[in-house]
């Protein structure tokens, strides 16, 4: 394939990235096409900083659980807690917790917003459930902190149940979070009589935060209702997930993934409501198309966050895929010329943006093959979405 791209390629900077677009996206995505590299998380850091400072970001947002990340912006923004303590509470994903490059990302927004007004602070936030790839935590903290919270502000005749009954329906935590439920659906509780007159519950809760918004409004702060209806939403998924945990049709897999993306999608759209923000998370969950794997030998498909929340923000929504060159400790060596990798490998340039619109454009009719790589980990672009990208941050070599 010989094309010359070298005009669509750019240094990896705000500046540059701001120049893809006609005006400043509300969410910039930026994934990455594999897990637990700090060179792509060291470089996130570099370009959350820059969005900061020159382009008034002021939320980072990446594939985290998002009830824990309450835990990281009260330090951020409090000084609440230790950084140690944040770093082995704050995180979901064992990738994330133990990675120098997080730390020192949060470390630098501790000391960015301690010496600013509140009204200048950066956020954290996390996009994900409290999920992971095995199990799914239980419903309680979310959905006692829900009730907590209207407990303290509307009538008392009002609430569908008490916090005791509540706890009752509950009952020990580790039948919700029981591994073997995830292969084996008879093990789950999501579908038990409890569970479904928990979801009644749920639903009745849900519907009064809304019916009492003015109230709510005069009586509690922003972050308190911001928080409140995170839990709300939190506590609706993982209802819903556990039911499906507990289906054994053969949708259950392509429901499950599509729900836990829908909860992602909930929160960016949550985010996107309050200041302009750097999302971070892989590219499965934010590209602007279906999102497809294999699991147990059958495919799945599903619509992934960024498609879903996309379609609520049109243009201020964004989307820069991330592609690697190498992981040669991974077994990823050079990729083949006659693909999406090859074709950026031929830069000189360990890292770049790529005008992804213009790429497409400039190889016509002449799609790319598709890269297929041995490490399962890595996922590498898909030549036939390459033209729903708002552009490529391509790094041709980790290390």
């Amino acid at each position: 394939m010989d094309i010359d791209i070298t005009d669509t390629a750019h240094v990896v900077d705000a500046a540059a990235v701001m120049k893809l677009f006609p005006a400043r996206p509300r969410l910039l995505a930026l994934g990455e096409p594999t897990h637990g590299e700090d060179t792509l998380l060291e470089l996130r850091n570099g370009l959350f900083r820059q969005l900061v400072e020159q382009e008034g970001y002021r939320t980072i947002a990446i594939e985290s659980d998002c009830i824990k990340g309450l835990i990281v912006d009260d330090y951020v923004t409090s000084g609440i807690g230790s950084l140690d303590d944040v770093m082995e509470r704050g995180f979901s994903h064992t990738w994330f917790n133990t990675s120098e490059p997080n730390r020192e990302l949060v470390r630098w927004m501790r000391a960015y917003n301690d010496v600013r007004p509140a009204s200048e602070h950066v956020h954290f936030a996390g996009i994900d459930g409290p999920l992971e790839m095995t199990e799914a935590a239980g419903p309680r903290q979310a959905l006692t902190a829900l009730h907590d919270y209207l407990a303290a502000r509307v009538d008392a005749d009002l609430l569908p149940c008490t916090a005791d009954t509540l706890d009752r329906l509950l009952g020990p935590d580790d039948r919700w979070t029981d591994p073997a439920a995830m292969t084996e659906p008879d093990r789950s509780v999501g579908q038990s009589a409890e569970a479904k007159e928990l979801r009644l519950y749920a639903d009745d809760l849900v519907a009064l935060l809304d019916e009492h918004t003015p109230h709510l409004m005069a009586v509690s702060s922003p972050q308190d209702r911001e928080r409140a209806r995170l839990y709300a939403r939190t506590a609706m998924g993982l209802l819903r997930y556990h039911y499906w945990m507990a289906d054994g049709s053969p949708g259950r897999m392509t429901r499950l993934v599509g729900l836990r993306d829908s909860m992602m999608a909930d929160n960016l759209l949550a985010i996107a409501r309050r200041a302009p923000a750097l999302v971070y998370a892989h590219n499965g969950h934010l590209q602007r198309d279906k999102s497809t794997m294999r699991m147990n030998g059958r495919p799945l498909q599903w619509w992934s966050a960024g498609a879903l929340a996309g379609a609520r923000l049109g243009e201020r929504y964004a989307f820069l895929a991330t592609a690697l060159g190498t992981i040669r400790h991974q077994g990823v060596d050079t990729p083949p010329p006659d693909t999406v990798e090859g074709l950026l490998y031929a830069l000189p340039e360990d890292r770049y943006l790529v005008d992804a619109p213009r790429l497409a454009t400039g190889l016509g009719d002449s799609r790319p093959a598709p890269r297929v790589s041995p490490y399962f980990g890595y996922a590498p672009l898909d030549p036939a979405h390459l033209a729903g990208n708002d552009g490529i941050v391509f790094v041709k070599d980790v290390p």
